[in-house]
This record gives C-alpha cells, structure tokens and sequence, in this order.
C-alpha cells in the first residue's frame, strides 16, 4: 500500500495574550484578550496547516490567514484584530504555500476544517475551488449563530458542506468522521474550544502507527503536559475532557507524533506514515 505524507505547514502567525492559549485558574476574566494588560504578556504563535498527500486523494487541513491581512487586516479581522493579530510574511499564506508544490486549489480533493475561528478558517476563499469543503455539523450550526466568536464573511461564496460526526470509539466523546470509511483519516469530536472542533487521526495503512492533529484541543504540547486549556471555550469542562484525550493520546508508542496547531516548537516538516 502506498505511504501516507503530512506536511506540516506553517501560514504565519498569530500575535496573542499568553493566557489565549493557555488558561490558568487565576487568570482574571477575559485575560485572554489582553486588554488592559501588558505587552509583556503577548506571545507569537505559529498558524499551521497541514496538507496530506493519501493515495485516495489530496486533503488540506484548516487554511491559516488570508493574504488580505496583508494590506486591510483591521477591516479583514474586525473586532477579533485587537485579540488576535496576523503576520503573514510573503509566500506563506496557503496557496502560495500550494503553489510552490506544484498544486492549484482544484487538485485538492478535500478540504476538512478543524473548526471554523478565523485563524483556522481565514483562508478559506483562497483555496475554495478545492473539489469539497467539510466541517462538523455542529461547528457550522455555530459558525453561523455566533457572530463573536466568528466571522462569517470568510466563507462568504465558498461551498462549505457538512460532515456527520457518528458514534464510535474514538476521542473523548465517541463520535468521529471516517473520511474514506477505511480508518486512515478520521475527524475526532472535540468540543470545548469551540462546539464543533475536531481533531484528525490519520493512520497508516501498514502499521498501527499515527499521527494525532489535535487542532486547537490544547494550543501546544505544553498544553497537555502541564494541563492547561485554552482560554477561549465555549465550554471548559468539555475542553479539559478533550485536553485529558489528547494528553493520552501523546503517550501512546503507536502514535509517531502529536500536533497542536500552534506549538511554537513544532517547525515545518514532512511526516511518513
């Protein structure tokens, strides 16, 4: 059976308060959004994609930030700019990061996004001609009811369907998605960062091994290792039962690697299954 590639991709940056990230109990209300608060707590947090080449097709995790940030970042991000600041250097937003592979919008046979904040789903225009566009039911049903948290103009004109998260024994809450029905690419329910988040499994066809992207479950391995949830949730007990998962989950042998979206220890690289 042919292997399995994962690129990790890195499209800029994110400029956020620490305690976005990572929550701790004493954190006072709304910490997260650094108002009122010291530059000194601002951290810089790298925005990953991961583009996954499978022998049944070319399949895109999350998009990063649009290029539009570029030039109109405060009209682009609106009220969210203030908490959650763009860099996107030249030849790193996502298609450009595509292009320099070799491949168009229109060669991507899937599109499945973790969740939908704009630092996931902000680039969603730029690849909107892939063949299909899926997130959760649950994250599109609160996507398109809560507008603070969201911004629904990035995926104004994009063919976004939805996929249906059934049971199964996967994650915290034994609900997932098997992409191809095989088992090597599953979207895992994860909720608490926000109601509809989903990590991605995806497996080898020739061993037990994986790898595990865990998406915004815990921001970075720290999360996990020193129990800290995100700041932003729609729901802590459910984000510290998904934290709980995907800390498991890293110390199992057969999984290779496990990825948060913004570890700012995890550089690009290309992973083998």
């Amino acid at each position: 059976m042919e292997k399995i590639k994962i690129h990790v991709l890195h499209t800029g940056t994110a400029i956020v308060d620490e305690a976005l990230p990572f929550h701790h109990n004493n954190d006072r209300p709304l910490a997260w959004t650094g108002l009122f608060r010291s530059k000194k707590h601002q951290i810089s947090l790298p925005v990953s994609v991961y583009l996954i080449e499978h022998p049944k097709g070319l399949i895109l995790i999350d998009t990063g930030w649009n290029s539009i940030n570029r030039y109109h970042q405060l009209r682009n991000l609106q009220f969210q700019y203030p908490v959650n600041k763009a860099v996107l250097p030249q030849g790193q937003a996502v298609d450009e990061q595509l292009a320099a592979m070799g491949i168009k919008p229109s060669d991507l046979d899937y599109v499945l996004m973790s969740h939908l904040h704009c630092d996931h789903a902000d680039g969603l225009s730029l690849v909107k001609d892939a063949k299909k566009i899926l997130v959760s039911e649950e994250e599109w049903t609160a996507a398109n009811h809560d507008h603070l948290r969201y911004l629904p103009h990035e995926w104004k004109n994009v063919a976004v369907e939805t996929f249906h998260l059934s049971p199964s024994l996967d994650g915290a809450y034994h609900r997932s998605f098997d992409l191809f029905g095989d088992g090597s690419i599953k979207m895992i329910w994860e909720p608490g960062h926000s109601a509809g988040l989903c990590a991605t499994r995806v497996k080898s066809y020739s061993s037990d091994q994986y790898v595990m992207l865990a998406a915004d479950a815990g921001y970075a391995a720290k999360s996990w290792k020193e129990d800290l949830t995100p700041g932003v949730v729609v729901n802590r007990q459910q984000a510290q039962k998904s934290l709980d998962y995907v800390g498991k989950v890293a110390k199992d042998p057969q999984c290779i690697e496990c990825l948060a979206n913004h570890d700012p220890l995890v550089k690009p690289h290309t992973i083998v299954l």
